[in-house]
């Protein structure tokens, strides 16, 4: 048990610190972090989407994503169809610099997952991912 233990946690941390060097290294000449990244994908995706969508599909805090968006927005990346209090629930969209930068994520993204994806079947894949999701959820549940 201990020895799955350690591989178990040693493997999840490295693939973890692995994404987010890669994610650093790619955005460094944008000025942009791992967090704006995340949001900047999922904008260029689905062409748009709310804050609370987006706390979603990041699976991040709010206040992560606020902070994320309001970097995203000081600096020109994304625009919001409203200007009232509650912005929360309007829909962003990348402005042309934004649109551009989420075409890089997005390649890359693309790029990367074919990388790793040479060393496993489609069947393999499937069953990785299938597990990934079946332990995720166990620990979601035994923590709450």
């Amino acid at each position: 048990m201990k020895d799955r233990f350690e591989a178990f946690t040693v493997l999840i941390a490295k693939i973890s610190r692995n994404i987010r060097k890669i994610k650093n290294q790619e955005m460094a000449a944008y000025n942009l972090r791992s967090s704006h990244i995340s949001c900047l994908y999922y904008l260029y995706s689905f062409n748009g989407l709310t804050a609370t969508d987006l706390c979603e599909r990041c699976e991040e805090d709010k206040a992560t994503i606020s902070r994320s968006l309001g970097y995203l927005e000081n600096n020109g990346y994304i625009t919001c169809d409203s200007k009232s209090a509650k912005r929360y629930k309007s829909l962003l969209t990348l402005t042309e610099k934004g649109k551009e930068v989420g075409k890089k994520i997005a390649d890359k993204i693309d790029s990367v997952f074919g990388e790793i994806s040479m060393g496993l079947t489609e069947e393999e894949r499937i069953s990785l991912y299938r597990s990934l999701s079946i332990i995720s959820g166990r620990l979601e549940a035994i923590s709450t």
